[in-house]
Formats: structure tokens, sequence, C-alpha cells
């Protein structure tokens, strides 16, 4: 049995409804073809014509965050992971708009793309902002963060790899850190609860986890093997 055969009980997302804008339909007739990475794809690396450091963000929501990010660190490439419609839409235009031609986009479950479409090794950042906290406790099963999908981001990332989390949800925070405590491999930069750190723009949702009063936790950790 596979050391990741539990995964398949982790998916890094569930399926919502969203209303397509005709901009946004079209990004995703057009320009899904150009910048998306199809099942086929076995090394994501490959999707760029050029090697550099690869940032994989998961569950980028409307992809304003990985937007910023890619204009602000042109040196690296950057795989957003998402299979809410509007969003990835969004994202594509804004990668036209902005020409930036260091971004690509993976529609499906991101368990399944760092499991199946990349190599051991070949992955340098992952970043998860604000991922669904499932708060009630019958449903922190669903919770992406946790050991098993730990240890495949140990297989998957590069030695030294910063692995960067955030979330507005303070139960949550305490589990990933009980997580990461499980998985010796990663090691807290610091204090835990660090501030924002200077790569990561204010997000929609981080946004409004404030106008409710919630506080901002990132955590930063390094790949030490």
């Amino acid at each position: 049995m596979s050391q990741f055969e539990n995964l398949r009980r982790i998916r890094s997302f569930v399926r919502r409804p969203g209303r397509l804008t005709p901009g946004q339909q079209r990004a995703l007739d057009e320009l899904l073809p150009r910048y998306g990475i199809g099942e086929e794809c076995d090394d994501l690396r490959a999707a760029f014509e050029r090697e550099a450091p690869l940032v994989v963000e998961i569950g980028f929501g409307n992809g304003q965050a990985l937007a910023w990010m890619a204009a602000n660190e042109p040196e690296k490439n950057f795989i957003g992971i998402e299979v809410h419609e509007p969003g990835v839409g969004r994202l594509l235009r804004s990668v036209e708009a902005d020409g930036l031609e260091n971004v690509r986009v993976a529609m499906r479950d991101a368990v399944e793309v760092l499991r199946e479409q990349s190599v051991p090794g070949s992955v340098d950042e992952v970043r998860i902002y604000f991922p669904d906290p499932w708060p009630k406790k019958r449903h922190h099963k669903r919770r992406l963060i946790q050991p098993p999908f730990l240890e495949l981001l140990v297989e998957r990332m590069a030695p030294g790899g910063c692995l960067h989390l955030a979330t507005d949800w303070a139960p949550y925070a305490e589990w990933m850190l009980e997580a990461l405590a499980e998985v010796p491999a990663f090691t807290l930069q610091g204090d835990p609860f660090v501030d924002r750190p200077s790569w990561r723009p204010r997000t929609h949702f981080e946004q409004r986890g404030q106008r409710k009063g919630h506080q901002i936790f990132d955590i930063v950790c390094r790949l030490s093997r």
C-alpha cells in the first residue's frame, strides 16, 4: 500500500457553484488552453519554457494574490491550483492583462496534482492561504493540512523549501501546528505566528476575516531534510 493511500480521503476543495461573467467565460475558453496544465503533464516544471524556482499556491480563490505575487517575483514560476471556475477565469484575465508569462493553472484537486504531476524534490515553495477551516468537529477530517498531506509535501518539495500557511481561524492555526509537529522534516521559522511576510499580499478572505474581528496567523516553515 502506498504511504499516501489515506490521502484519498483528503481533498483540497469542495465544489461550490459560482456565476461566470462573460469575461471569465471567455478567459476559460480562450486562455485556459494556453495557461492551463492538463492531466497528461507528469512534471509541473515542464509547463514553463524556462528553469526557475517553482512556487505552488493551493486554492488561489479569485487569483488576485497570485497575480500580485507573480508580478512582484518575476524570477519565479508560479502554479496556481483551483477548481472554482469564476476565480480561474478572473486570474486568467489578470494574467493576460498584465502579461504574466510566469503563471500556469491546474484545475484539479491539489492532492492529485502533487501526487501525480510533480516529481520528488521539484517544488521550491508551497503557499496555502486561508484554506477552508471546516470549523465543525465532525468535518475536521476534511481539512487539507494533515500529516499525510504534509508528508506528501516533504516528498515533492526541494530541500530547504518553504511552506507558508495562513489562516484567520485560531483553532485551525493550532491544528496546523500540531500537524506540523508530527512531521519533523518541517522546521518552524522563528515565532510560529509571524507577521505577514512581504511576499504575501492581503487577500479577500483575510480582509473578510478581519472585518469579523479574527486574528490573522502566518505560519512559515522550511523543509530541513
